[in-house]
């Protein structure tokens, strides 16, 4: 929460001597509170113990179509009750014997009202009361007391709570009626929750992906859980200009995913350092290097700003050298029409260094290609006179092999290539993104080197990465991309990257 940009604190008090409040609440502090109210509500005849087995009482619930019969219980006394209830309470009836109800009305038209669970048996114990209860509150009925002893006016819920909203009146009332809450009571208003394309939020759901190790734990950059979109890079400005943009309103809809990547990246572009890093490498050899410079030992020394926009945050300085990466898809013997960048005979420029012009590569047996070959340009080194003097239309990245820093990149992507995948009762797992992860060992500049976990960047031509925040070490640098530079998901659907490297 604190990370998110909230906190649970009062204000820091208006007047000299008045006590700040913390508004951390555990609702098993309430229990002896609940409890009394179970007693109360059963004293006037509100509530009864049942001990019908859970399929009779499924059964005589009734659906929508008949209203529900009474169980042969709903008559005792409230004397009689209350000594089970006691009985419940002081572990003399096994699990699963006996439940606390409402008793409301079995044939009313919202099934919720008919006579509704309070509490049910259940030996477990407590993270915070430990082995004292071995009984415990239904969720509809803690909620609304939880309310009420927290003064919350209004009671904000997602509209499958409306069909719950006549029980909690119905409880907030008597409880009112009894004395043990006093008025004005809390409300409860609806809102469509915030759904999200290509997302499941269904607890049940991403605990069998972590069980069945489809992902790597709850705090997987793939999951929807806000320790997975941490990790993933998402920062908590990005995760609130989403909520804002989406608003909130009475209509259900569905916000889609490259919404919550367009947040990221409004959030991102004024403030993350750009680098430059190479993820599918090959080698380009600027084969006159030697000559122009009078040996392969020299080294050229360039520089970049570390954002565009923001000249607080510095330079970056890297050397050019007679060797360096750049990537595969730089490079095409017979290039496509409209390909700018390297192919015999044309000429690009190196970003923040020299214009250089292909001539020709280098093959392995196989006859894939282990070597660009290029030769420098003199005098087209970026910012000097010279630099406008030859015109290229192409502009490629590119790390240098002296200084570059070998890297673990992990390439994420939407985990389903389904929008709706649990819709309408589909296998959520049968739309899983095979290609929703891709780990490739790539080169970076060394402005990266002193990036510590949890950083983010603009990788150039590539996207927004982030330090990985378990993972990453100085000794063995592991990076994730958040997200690309721009919404590419349909192209990169269409035409998936290689399965080999992906799972």
């Amino acid at each position: 929460m604190r990370w998110l940009g909230f906190d649970w604190h009062a204000p820091e008090p208006a007047l000299p001597g008045e006590a700040s409040t913390s508004h951390l609440y555990y609702a098993s502090n309430y229990f002896d509170f609940m409890y009394r109210a179970a007693e109360a509500l059963v004293e006037a005849g509100k509530a009864y113990v049942d001990e019908q087995s859970a399929d009779a009482m499924r059964h005589n619930r009734g659906d929508f179509g008949h209203a529900g019969t009474d169980s042969p219980f709903r008559g005792r006394s409230p004397a009689e009750n209350l000594a089970r209830l006691r009985d419940m309470k002081e572990g003399r009836l096994a699990d699963g014997a006996a439940v606390l109800r409402a008793k409301i009305d079995m044939a009313s038209p919202n099934i919720n009202l008919r006579d509704p669970a309070l509490y049910r048996i259940k030996r477990a114990t407590h993270h915070n009361t430990g082995d004292r209860w071995c009984i415990y509150p239904m969720y509809t009925y803690a909620h609304p007391i939880e309310d009420a002893l927290e003064n919350i006016t209004h009671s904000i819920c997602t509209l499958e709570f409306e069909d719950q909203r006549p029980f909690y009146d119905w409880l907030l009332d008597s409880l009112c009626e009894l004395g043990l809450i006093a008025r004005p009571r809390p409300h409860q208003y609806e809102f469509a929750r915030l759904n999200v394309s290509y997302v499941i939020t269904s607890k049940r759901r991403l605990r069998a992906l972590v069980d069945e190790k489809i992902v790597d734990g709850w705090d997987d950059p793939r999951m929807p859980t806000l320790a997975g979109l941490r990790r993933r890079g998402y920062t908590p400005e990005s995760i609130r200009l989403l909520c804002e943009r989406a608003g909130t309103s009475k209509a259900g809809g569905w916000t889609d995913y490259a919404s919550l990547e367009a947040a990221l990246r409004d959030d991102l572009e004024g403030k993350a350092p750009r680098a430059m890093a190479v993820l599918d490498p090959v080698r380009l050899e600027l084969v006159n290097w030697s000559e122009v410079f009078g040996g392969d030992a020299h080294r050229e020394a360039c520089r970049a700003p570390a954002h565009p926009a923001r000249p607080d945050l510095g330079e970056r300085k890297f050397a050019l050298g007679p060797r360096v990466w750049i990537e595969r898809d730089d490079f095409a013997e017979q290039p496509p029409k409209g390909f700018f960048r390297l192919f015999p005979g044309n000429r690009v420029r190196l970003k923040y260094g020299y214009v250089v012009e292909c001539t020709g590569c280098v093959k392995d047996g196989a006859g894939v290609v282990s070597a660009v070959q290029a030769k420098l340009v003199p005098d087209t080194r970026s910012g000097t006179p010279g630099a406008d003097a030859v015109k290229v239309k192409g502009t490629i990245t590119w790390v240098g092999e002296d200084d570059a820093i070998a890297a673990e990149v992990r390439l994420y992507d939407r985990l389903f290539s389904d929008p709706h995948p649990d819709a309408g009762g589909k296998d959520f797992k049968a739309s899983l993104n095979p290609h929703s992860k891709r780990v490739v060992a790539g080169y970076l500049e060394p402005s990266l080197a002193g990036a510590a976990p949890g950083d983010r960047f603009q990788f150039e031509r590539h996207g927004y990465f982030v330090a990985d925040r378990i993972d990453h070490d100085p000794a063995r640098p592991v990076f994730s991309r958040i997200t690309t530079l721009r919404d590419t998901w349909a192209r990169d659907a269409a035409h998936p990257p290689p399965t080999a490297a992906s799972r």
